[in-house]
């Protein structure tokens, strides 16, 4: 295997009942290259030779978002680890390549997030990839579009980075979080049960980004009513005023977008401590069985729920399925990771990993553009873990590369299909 790790980095749901596809109409995205090149196709960009490329990873993989940040690293690490075993990848220039990856810590800090973009291009890296976080990603967008530095894959829901206008260079991987707020509205809009929500939001286009969808799947629903809403800070160490303040509304739903694994635990325990048992929702990047929901001690609520689109290990529907049989083999060999992922981060980038080698095996020039153009060309492909009704469309301009989920509720062990809600 030829996988480099850089100093700073670290060494290493079930039969699907309810698919909510909210794709937001748009154009689809131009064919042509990122944007910002110069059309010449015969030019070779940094980072890409005749045996290799080198793509490069900043993630949080220390701090408290180090479990998922890890994860955005093993899997695509396990992905190509398994493809260099083979030989490599045949590129559409025909030239047969491994794969370097070059991992960067940034501690879900957005200024080492920036220096390690800078780092990358001093690396010759070719592109950026799988990163976890908003904010980290936002503080090197407009400098990438700046140096024609193709970020994309990225682990953020937020719609600007799938907006190809304004980031020629950039394309999210999971679904865009209005998606995944609004799986949350349709399903208690379209209860019949007459409910209220309190929402506690990241104070950033992550919590507004979900608020936003949630709010809009509920208009002019009758049985819906938000009664308390508030914010936090994603560098908050507590939130137990707010929760304290929500509790008292007595809520029979609590719509908690938060990203802080720490933050989610405790707010798991604190709601207990106050004697507020509400239903709970929760993003699909904070919703682990056993990394969050166990500590937290969720069996005490009458539901979380959570969306999804990766077929989780954990789950005994899965346990021979040959995609997840595969995962596990490649994770513990390749990615250094030997444990079954508490964290579906990990199997989002070997995802990842899958949906790159259609880009590389379409890309004819061993360039950005080139790869850009293969990479907005990719259509209904059913990557290595994705659950039925779900697949990679990088061809709708304002979309991911994902943007269908499937809304699922926790059963105690890990998730199940969510038909209604109740």
């Amino acid at each position: 295997m030829n996988i480099r790790k850089r100093a700073g980095g670290i060494v290493g749901m079930v039969a699907m009942a309810s698919v909510v596809a909210i794709a937001v109409s748009g154009c689809a995205r131009d064919g042509g290259g990122g944007g910002g090149g110069d059309g010449e196709g015969a030019e070779t960009s940094p980072g890409i030779t005749d045996d290799s490329i080198t793509l490069g990873v900043t993630t949080p993989l220390s701090g408290p978002t180090a479990g998922p940040g890890t994860c955005t690293v093993a899997g695509l690490e396990a992905y190509m680890g398994a493809r260099n075993a083979e030989g490599g990848i045949e590129f559409g220039d025909g030239q047969t390549r491994e794969v370097e990856i070059n991992t960067y810590d940034d501690t879900y800090d957005p200024q080492k997030a920036l220096a390690n973009f800078q780092q990358m291009v001093a690396d010759d890296v070719f592109a950026a990839t799988s990163g976890l976080g908003t904010p980290t990603n936002r503080a090197w967008r407009e400098a990438a579009i700046d140096e024609e530095f193709p970020q994309v894959l990225i682990m953020t829901g937020d719609p600007l980075f799938s907006n190809q206008e304004e980031s020629p260079w950039s394309l999210g991987f999971v679904p865009i979080y209005q998606n995944e707020g609004a799986a949350f509205g349709e399903l208690l809009a379209e209860s019949g049960e007459d409910l209220t929500v309190a929402i506690l939001s990241q104070n950033d286009d992550y919590g507004e980004g979900y608020v936003e969808g949630f709010k809009e799947a509920i208009e002019g629903a009758d049985n819906v009513e938000v009664v308390g809403e508030l914010t936090y800070e994603a560098t908050d160490t507590s939130v137990d005023a707010q929760l304290t303040e929500l509790a008292s509304t007595d809520a029979d739903v609590f719509f908690n977008a938060m990203s802080i694994t720490p933050l989610v635990i405790s707010s798991l325990q604190k709601t207990q401590q106050l004697g507020w048992l509400p239903s709970w929702f929760l993003p699909s990047n904070t919703s682990s069985p056993t990394a969050i929901l166990e500590p937290g001690g969720a069996t005490a609520f009458p539901g979380v729920y959570s969306v999804s689109f990766a077929k989780a290990p954990q789950s005994p529907a899965f346990a021979e399925d040959e995609d997840v049989v595969t995962f596990l083999s490649d994770l513990k060999e390749y990615g250094d990771y030997p444990d079954p992922p508490a964290f579906p981060h990990c199997m989002w980038s070997y995802m990842i990993g899958a949906t790159l080698e259609q880009a590389f095996q379409n890309m004819e020039e061993p360039n950005r553009d080139s790869f850009m153009e293969a990479l907005r060309n990719i259509s209904d492909f059913q990557a290595p873990l994705m659950l039925e009704g779900t697949a990679v469309n990088t061809t709708e301009d304002g979309q991911p590369a994902v943007s269908t989920v499937v809304v699922q509720k926790y059963n105690g062990t890990g998730y199940a299909p969510a038909e209604t809600f109740g």
